[in-house]
């Protein structure tokens, strides 16, 4: 039971359908879809495009997307809609131009937009609605405006010097990040999104749209072409999904070239260290264990993750018993693991959303320009803000991962979805970049190791083993801080902004009820009916 002395909010109950999302806008967006006839995908996408306005800098249809739908009664479905690198990119293009790393704006991170190609590529094969329909929604806040959110007002606030350096004046008003409280209105977006709804996502991928994106990247030293956002038309694609076992559960995740592998290999080892009845959710050691089991993870995922073609193992071999019990192995309760072994040994921003229909089917989705407004730059007369998915990319010849011709980076968004049964319970999911694996096996197990309700797993405070260190949010308990430290992790603190955002949904099969949380570290909701 909450405490209601304490700040915070209660988890969201309803009974026939509920969307989760990181602004109420979006939240609502999906909430009427549901009600004048569309299902959980249809509901999902709605809220995508109502996000990729009124939160341009997390997501927008310049961006890529990942979804996991479970419709009621059949197997999972995941669908990869990340995009490639133009076909004329190769670290011989980039040695010549004495190019060795990417800058935040460069046109060198701009991979083909793959949301749009994966919007119309789910519904056509899963929607009751069409791409006309579910960006209504969108076009409208785009004309008439929108209200700034004190998050997205915060994430403005922190990257304007990021727009001032890619000439993206647009997204600024006189020179500076708008205020919370501040309407905005993207007048070019909502003609693109127009023209989109129109004719399809072929307006995006051929054409008018297509070439002034081209022409914006080529100004700026970018090799891509219309060709290659004509490819981009057909990038979607369906695969198998990947899963695991934790806590009873089968975990479900989209296979590589996204992250997922990386939270089911942390799921798997943690499936090993069931928690004690009336454990604390913060005692140390079960932190120790976690983040050592997120170190061996992330250690593996520098070193294999890479578009598919170009992984050295699969996700079945990472995902074995033997080789989880290794890892498991590796870790002591009494101290963190100084030096981690060579990777395969045993001796390595975004917007997230979750819906359920009123006909159980459900749909876990996320969509991202990666790092905050993307790559910044916005082709004029256009309104579309580009990823920078390519700084994904190594710039290192022989990995498995170095950028490449046509080639999908590793990306680090992830969808997740826990069935029991064959039937949905869980349909979940946390946004923040590197974060996200982290973050996703946290609340996973909050909610089904430790009992907590969708609320009460995101609202805990988080901490992240990241570039040697470990970063905690200022809500970790200080003396939880010294015993890690005791055990020989530097810890991390005064971050400018916490620990990702999530969104979930538990199903309750057998009282008929929805139980959803929304992060109270982005501005959005859960709201059910």
């Amino acid at each position: 039971m909450r405490d209601f002395h304490a700040p915070g909010r209660s988890a969201v109950y309803a009974t026939r359908a509920m969307a989760a999302t990181s602004m109420p806008e979006a939240t609502l967006a999906a909430i009427e879809m549901l009600r004048a006839g569309g299902n959980a995908l249809d509901a999902a996408i709605t809220a995508a495009a109502v996000l990729a306005v009124v939160e341009p800098q997390s997501t927008g249809i310049g961006g890529d997307c990942f979804c996991l739908y479970k419709p009621n009664g059949k197997p999972v479905i995941a669908l990869n809609g990340s995009g490639r690198s133009p076909a004329a990119l190769s670290m011989d293009a980039l040695d010549e131009a004495g190019i060795s790393e990417l800058s935040p704006i460069s046109p060198h991170a701009v991979t083909i937009p793959g949301a749009l190609s994966a919007w119309e590529t789910l519904l056509a094969a899963h929607g009751r609605k069409g791409l006309d329909e579910v960006l209504q929604p969108a076009i409208r806040f785009a004309e008439q405006g929108y209200v700034v959110a004190p998050r997205v007002a915060l994430d403005w606030q922190l990257n304007q010097e990021k727009l001032r350096a890619a000439g993206t004046e647009e997204m600024l008003v006189a020179d500076a990040a708008p205020r919370p409280g501040q309407v905005m209105r993207l007048p070019a977006l909502a003609a693109s999104l127009r023209n989109i709804a129109a004719k399809g996502a072929k307006a995006f991928y051929e054409g008018e749209l297509a070439a002034a994106m081209v022409r914006a990247l080529n100004a700026r030293g970018g090799l891509h072409t219309e060709a290659d956002f004509a490819d981009g038309l057909r990038a979607a694609e369906f695969v198998p999904a990947i899963t695991t076992h934790f806590a009873g559960h089968a975990i479900w995740e989209c296979p590589p070239n996204g992250s997922g592998i990386v939270a089911l290999m942390i799921m798997a080892i943690l499936d090993g260290f069931p928690p004690e009845p009336g454990a604390d959710l913060l005692d140390p050691l079960r932190l120790l264990r976690h983040i050592e089991a997120a170190r061996l993870a992330y250690r593996d995922r520098d070193a294999f993750l890479s578009d598919p073609a170009a992984m050295p193992v699969s996700p079945v071999q990472l995902l074995q018993p033997e080789y989880i019990d290794g890892l498991r192995a590796l870790i002591d309760d009494s101290t963190a693991l100084r030096d981690l072994p060579p990777p395969g040994e045993l001796a390595g921003n975004t917007v997230y959303l979750s819906v359920v229909d009123a006909d159980g089917n459900a749909c876990s989705f996320i969509n991202s320009l990666f790092q905050e407004f993307g790559s910044g730059i916005i082709a004029p007369g256009t309104g579309i803000l580009l990823q920078s998915r390519g700084r994904g990319f190594r710039l290192q010849r022989g990995h498995p991962n170095c950028i490449g011709p046509g080639k999908r980076p590793m990306h680090t968004i992830i969808p997740s979805m826990a069935t029991k049964a064959d039937r949905a319970e869980l349909v979940f999911g946390v946004m923040g970049a590197h974060y996200q694996p982290m973050g996703q096996s946290w609340v996973a197990a909050n909610i089904l190791q430790y009992g907590c309700d969708p609320q009460t797993a995101i609202d805990l405070p988080r901490l992240f083993p990241y570039a040697g260190k470990v970063e905690v949010e200022d809500a970790v308990p200080t003396a939880l801080r010294a015993a890690l430290a005791a055990k020989g992790h530097s810890i991390a603190a005064n971050l400018p902004i916490p620990h990702g955002g999530a969104q979930a949904i538990r199903i309750d099969h057998a009282n008929g009820v929805l139980i959803g949380g929304s992060d109270s570290r982005k501005d959005g909701c859960a709201l059910g009916y």
